[in-house]
């Protein structure tokens, strides 16, 4: 199989939980790497934490510049305007690392998807549609892209979602994580919704939350 590279943390070995956090575009597996001495999880936490690196492919919205990037934006909307195809390439490679965690020894109920901005997009695909229980959702100052599009399994309808944005967002604008949230409840997911006074980035308070809802699903 041929996975994605990636950055891989682990808290303690042998891990019996892992979360597989996808970065923004322009980004590396690199940028979220130095948040998990962050989380100050306990010494008892076996958790792999894994940094995938999204491609290389041309990017429309910026002149065409070749950068990291889990899909191509065709324009500034970009809710509507992603290549959906390529972002379920991405989605099926994110599958793909789910596989090998199972496979390495993980059951499918201790891996956590996070994803910021891009990488939420696809991690909010990847989860919703993997064929087995999944611990949680992470989608952080993102958008739910495929929200029209997906079919979301039986296995993932009670998946554990907590959304967090920020509220100065020019990148993303809030309402979009707004969005994402009704859908949810309108599905009757546990989805929790959280906002941040910041611009489109991870504050340290958020970086709490985050450590205190996976201690909460996977300690």
């Amino acid at each position: 199989m041929d996975y994605l590279p990636c950055v891989e943390v682990e808290t303690q070995r042998p891990a019996d939980a892992a979360v597989i956090w996808l970065h923004g575009l322009g980004a590396d597996g690199h940028d979220f790497e130095p948040i998990v001495p962050e989380l100050r999880l306990p010494d008892s936490a076996a958790i792999r934490f894994i940094f995938p690196h999204a491609p290389s492919i041309s990017v429309t919205i910026n002149n065409g510049m070749v950068m990291p990037a889990w899909y191509d934006i065709l324009d500034m909307s970009i809710e509507k305007k992603v290549d959906e195809e390529q972002l379920l390439a991405s989605s099926a490679k994110i599958t793909a690392l789910i596989d090998r965690e199972i496979e390495r020894g993980v059951d499918s109920s201790r891996i956590v998807i996070a994803g910021f901005s891009q990488g939420g997009a696809v991690g909010y695909q990847a989860a919703l549609t993997y064929p087995r229980p999944l611990a949680g959702l992470l989608a952080m100052s993102t958008y739910f892209a495929t929200s029209e599009s997906i079919s979301i399994t039986a296995e993932n309808m009670t998946l554990p979602i907590e959304i967090f944005h920020g509220t100065m967002d020019p990148v993303v604008p809030e309402p979009l994580g707004k969005v994402a949230h009704e859908y949810f409840k309108q599905n009757n997911f546990d989805v929790n919704y959280k906002t941040y006074p910041m611009q489109h980035g991870v504050c340290a308070e958020e970086i709490m939350d985050i450590s205190n809802w996976l201690k909460k699903i996977l300690l």
